[in-house]
């Protein structure tokens, strides 16, 4: 018999990212203007590798609005299959802090349901609408322009 190792495919590899829904009373939600590209989303970012990703989702929001929040609860776990990132995406609700732009965000904004999809590409528009409903988080995949 002969000795031919079958190599098995390498894992690929995925990056986490996460992102806060935040909600004000008035129903609002709070969003940037990405520096980089100029779309329109809910404040994240990449998960740091020890980082819960509730930490994260503090985090990211705070660095990229200069808002502090609650985390509540997880919305939804959406799946880009084009570049390999599982984002996760949490409703939260504002605990200090105030409104700023940041070298991520070219412009910090509270936008109604009906802006946020007026403003927003499907794949982030539906982030928002998802953590806007009550229930268990929903799951999507898309290949970052369309949901599948």
């Amino acid at each position: 018999m002969s000795s031919i190792r079958q190599e098995t495919p390498p894992t690929p590899l995925h990056s986490v990212s996460v992102a806060g829904v935040v909600v004000r009373e008035d129903g609002r939600v709070l969003t940037i203007k990405r520096a980089d590209n100029g779309t329109w989303e809910p404040p994240g970012g990449v998960l740091e590798l020890a980082e819960a990703p509730e930490d994260g989702v503090r985090r990211e929001v705070y660095e990229e609005t200069g808002v502090k929040v609650q985390v509540d609860r997880l919305t939804g776990v959406y799946k880009n299959t084009a570049r390999g990132i599982v984002a996760l995406v949490f409703r939260c609700r504002v605990e200090g802090g105030h409104e700023q732009l940041t070298n991520e965000a070219s412009a910090v904004e509270w936008l109604t349901p009906d802006e946020v999809n007026g403003r927003m590409a499907e794949v982030y528009a539906v982030r928002v609408t998802d953590a806007l409903l009550d229930g268990a988080p929903r799951v999507r995949t898309h290949d970052g322009r369309r949901l599948a």
